[in-house]
């Protein structure tokens, strides 16, 4: 069976258009009934429950930030699953995402043996406390901060939908694609290569930093990839 991106960019598919009516349902009902609970917290944070692993997925912190996701989901998304059919898709996608979420907690596990170690284990308690009533300790020491920053709930279906990208640049290396910013015209091999080194750039030097997940990102691809070789394997997945 033979694909060509000029047939299978038209229509939308169905576990594409699901997952974007729920992302979107979601943000509503987040803006009307505040879903903090949906939020993927540290796993030694007070307000960690694991059905988070895969609740973070539907969540957004804001209209742009869904926009972004969804628009990529559904521009590289359907060509994926019209590849790969519904329920191949459906997998890679909820692989993509919770194993993005998985590294993303590793990394900060790391992390945070390293803070506590200069923290008094009773300030620790104090301040998850302090989260339980959704308060931050105001306090100046950057190990402290760093604690905070590991304890912030993520939120996004950005390592899905960077597993996503990567699937695509692997079955579709060749074709060209026309950037917005900046505006040139690239190879999806090169485009993917790209942003996998400016995302390890980013999650080496600011792994929680800006509000932005940068080893999530990172963990979908790596993610992807690991899955897509398991299944060339079985000469099943390329056409």
């Amino acid at each position: 069976m033979s694909y060509t991106t000029n047939t299978i960019f038209d229509k939308s598919t169905p576990v594409v258009t699901n997952i974007i009516i729920v992302n979107v349902l979601m943000l509503i009902a987040d803006g009307a009934f505040n879903l903090y609970n949906f939020a993927l917290f540290y796993p030694s944070s007070p307000l960690f429950k694991p059905y988070q692993f895969v609740t973070h997925m539907f969540m957004h912190g804001g209209i742009f930030h869904l926009l972004f996701n969804m628009y990529a989901l559904w521009m590289f998304g359907k060509i994926l699953e019209k590849v790969w059919g519904s329920q191949r898709f459906f997998i890679y996608y909820f692989v993509t995402g919770i194993g993005a979420a998985v590294i993303y907690t590793l990394v900060n596990y790391f992390q945070m043996s390293s803070v506590q170690s200069h923290i008094d284990p009773a300030l620790i308690d104090a301040m998850k406390s302090y989260l339980l009533d959704g308060k931050e300790l105001s306090h100046q020491d950057f190990y402290i901060q760093k604690w905070y920053s590991i304890m912030a709930p993520v939120v996004g279906a950005s390592g899905a939908v960077f597993g996503v990208l990567l699937g695509f640049g692997m079955l579709f290396p060749n074709t060209v694609l026309q950037l917005l910013f900046p505006p040139i015209a690239l190879k999806a091999k090169y485009f993917v290569m790209i942003y996998g080194a400016i995302e390890l750039f980013l999650a080496i030097n600011n792994p929680v930093g800006g509000g932005i997940a940068h080893t999530a990102h990172l963990g979908g691809m790596i993610f992807g990839f690991i899955l897509i070789k398991i299944w060339s394997k079985k000469r099943n997945i390329f056409y």
